[in-house]
């Protein structure tokens, strides 16, 4: 036999009380006498009953469900941001739906589309870019949406960052001042704006402040892998690079590794910044210097920030910067 799906109706028939009553158990309203509380709360033990979240959502027009979107759930980097909006959202008693988008253009429309058919009040997006298809459904839906750990750079979507140009401007100028001339700059795809506007900015101003001429052959575009990186050491090597500034941990690790297996001394010999600072930083011997960001408080802020647009609260300012710093490893001498 089929279990039959118990409603409001149930507990209170069985409770011999108002639906309203019921309700207000459920909803941790105060106005129950203790002894009907009581009543209730043994009634949807037994039974089993369990709010249904979406007939609520139909009642109060709010599903209380937010939709993140992310584009490769066993990163770490990603998955450090979802802590962050996990813990905040359960504070304010939503639900998340977490969807994986491949960073492919394609999916992460079509991932877009089924979570706001599924009514969620709100989107948290994490992703390298954002597509014109993806800006496009951004700005034909009614849901308020904020970026953690992606940049808009014309700014019309709320997010949550750390200064990007400033930080890889940093770990640049570490590396000059510690007498490399030749710096090699690995990033991902260059037609993502957080490594052209952002990243490679930061590089070049330091380059600019340091009187070091640029030298486009010093620049390496790649994909976000630890093969991708073991792959390309030998190429920095043969450029004459003597350290480089990596956007992402695990390509780092695959040109530290290359290094070391090359019998290159580090950080004798060659040096090298990361970004992220995961746990792979200190995994890897020698540990990894990076760039260190609040992954777990840039997935609240975005979580809290999301909460308020929901809630049609005053916002100061959508585009959040949080502090960044470098920490210091034996990638660095």
């Amino acid at each position: 036999m089929e279990k039959q799906t118990i409603t409001i109706y149930d507990v209170a028939r069985e409770a011999d009380v108002s639906m309203a009553t019921v309700s207000r158990v459920v909803n941790g309203n105060p106005n129950v006498k203790p002894a009907t509380r009581k009543k209730v709360l043994e009634v949807i033990d037994r039974l089993d009953y369990r709010p249904n979240a979406v007939a609520r959502g139909l009642a109060s027009k709010k599903t209380t469900t937010v939709g993140v979107i992310i584009p490769d759930v066993s990163d770490i980097y990603f998955a450090s941001l979802a802590r962050g909006i996990d813990d905040v959202a359960t504070m304010y008693k939503y639900n998340i739906i977490l969807a994986n988008s491949d960073e492919n253009n394609q999916k992460e429309v079509q991932v877009l589309n089924t979570l706001l058919a599924k009514q969620v009040d709100g989107l948290i997006y994490m992703g390298h870019s954002i597509s014109d298809a993806i800006r496009a459904e951004f700005a034909r839906s009614k849901t308020p949406i904020v970026l953690a750990g992606s940049i808009d750079p014309d700014e019309q979507v709320g997010s949550v960052n750390i200064d990007y140009v400033a930080a890889v401007k940093d770990a640049t100028l570490k590396l000059i001042k510690n007498g490399n001339e030749k710096v090699a700059f690995i990033c991902g795809n260059l037609e993502f704006p957080i490594n052209s506007k952002y990243r490679l900015r930061g590089y070049k101003d330091a380059l600019n402040e340091a009187g070091i001429p640029y030298d486009e052959s010093l620049i390496f575009e790649t994909e976000y892998s630890y093969s991708a990186g073991e792959a390309l050491f030998g190429k920095v090597q043969a450029i004459g690079a003597t350290a480089a500034v990596v956007s992402d941990d695990e390509l780092a690790v695959g040109v530290l590794n290359a290094a070391v297996d090359a019998g290159v001394n580090i950080p004798t010999d060659f040096e090298i910044v990361t970004s992220n600072n995961t746990k792979l930083t200190e995994m890897v011997r020698p540990k990894m210097t990076s760039i260190s960001q609040p992954l777990y408080d840039m997935g609240a802020v975005g979580m809290r920030l999301l909460t308020k647009m929901m809630n049609k609260e005053e916002i100061d300012d959508k585009t959040i910067l949080l502090p960044y710093s470098i920490v210091d490893r034996q990638s660095t001498k």
